[in-house]
């Protein structure tokens, strides 16, 4: 009998086990550790996307985020976020801008970097995260994290919200959605493709796809993915990369 009850023990205890719910904060950080981890935090990363030629460079808590791109008339310009802000260069001089200006274009720039080192940047103080549940997209199941960001710390967009879903397997961030306020705001819901790991770091493609209900709450936008509701906007393609890692 002692025997008997033992086993139902030791089976209700793997079956708890089995099944303990995982935070949103455990599957963030997984999903960051699979996609590079430590990696992020000290690397030089460039690529080519669309007009423009972006390179990271990550050293502990500095970072700088460049951009360098052409206007209407070919001459070229060199956008920079760093720890101390914005600063746009053409050649060596710098451009004097408006506090607006400077706020578009340093939001422009971050954006681009943003999207190219998912998940990384998920765990930055100004991030709040939380687990919605699961789904099934394509007969494959995914956690559902929400992420919003607090006003101070959040950047100028931050009432933007955001739904990542986690592969419950091996924690890739195979689609994500968003909502934005910009521009008399949209939403957005993007299917990660074309993987590929460079040094360690994995980086994917995207294709991008909208929706004109803005009605429309974000946990719903893989439903209407997979009954193809989605209008196909444009596809997201990183070209070039280069990863070094820094010591």
């Amino acid at each position: 009998m002692k025997k008997y009850v033992l086993g139902l023990l030791i089976i209700a205890l793997t079956y708890a086990c089995n099944t303990k719910q995982e935070t949103a904060q455990q599957i963030i950080d997984k999903a960051i550790a699979k996609a590079g981890g430590e990696r992020y935090k000290n690397a030089e990363i460039s690529f080519d996307f669309r007009n423009g030629t972006y390179k990271s460079e990550r050293r502990g808590g500095d970072f700088e985020l460049e951009r360098i791109m052409p206007d209407s008339s070919g001459t070229q310009y060199r956008d920079v976020v760093n720890n101390d802000g914005f600063t746009r260069f053409y050649k060596d001089t710098v451009v004097k801008l408006s506090d607006s200006m400077e706020t578009v274009y340093a939001n422009s720039v971050n954006s681009v970097h943003y999207f190219m080192q998912l998940p990384f940047g998920l765990n930055d103080d100004a991030v709040n995260k939380e687990l919605i549940g699961k789904d099934t997209i394509n007969n494959k199941e995914y956690y559902e994290v929400k992420v919003t960001f607090d006003a101070e710390g959040g950047g100028e967009d931050h009432e933007d919200v955001y739904m990542y879903w986690i592969n419950t397997q091996n924690y890739h961030v195979d689609y994500l959605a968003y909502s934005f306020e910009i521009n008399e705001g949209g939403l957005r819901f993007r299917k990660a493709y074309n993987p590929r790991t460079i040094e360690g770091i994995r980086f994917v493609d995207y294709e991008n796809y909208k929706t004109d209900d803005l009605s429309t709450p974000l946990s719903e936008l893989d439903d209407l993915y997979e009954d193809r509701q989605l209008e196909l906007l444009s596809k997201i393609e990183n070209k070039k990369i280069e990863v070094k890692l820094l010591e």
